[in-house]
């Protein structure tokens, strides 16, 4: 995956229900509110340690979701051949216009509009 911060906030959003509610909270003020260890302990009045091992729970907790299921990884496949098939519609729109077939550019419309709503899904 990209990034450290871009992989955690798909766990979270895949996943995030099944943590405790003070593991949400932390891991949320953690990557998401950019907070450190040390500002989030000092606002709970616990150690920055203390801190730090509900965060790893958590972040174990997610990513052994995702080793088990796979959702993010085939979430990410899919969407990579979602846009595929939208450039090679879009490819097929642009080759009927030369062609003047008017149902074959209705099939590729038909396909973009498909593939657009499954995007935003």
């Amino acid at each position: 995956m990209k990034n450290q911060a871009y992989r955690m906030a798909l766990l979270y959003d895949f996943y995030g229900d099944v943590l405790t509610d003070r593991q949400k909270e932390f891991y949320d003020l953690y990557y998401n509110e950019d907070l450190s260890l040390g500002e989030i302990a000092e606002n709970y009045g616990i150690t920055r340690q203390g801190v730090r091992d509900v965060i790893v729970r958590a972040e174990a907790a997610l990513t052994e979701l995702e080793d088990k299921t796979g959702l993010i990884r085939r979430f990410l496949a899919m969407r990579g051949e979602l846009e595929q098939i939208r450039a090679d519609a879009q490819a097929i729109l642009e080759r009927s216009a030369r062609y003047d077939d008017g149902e074959l550019e209705r099939l590729a419309r038909q396909i973009l509009d498909t593939a657009g709503a499954l995007s935003r899904e």
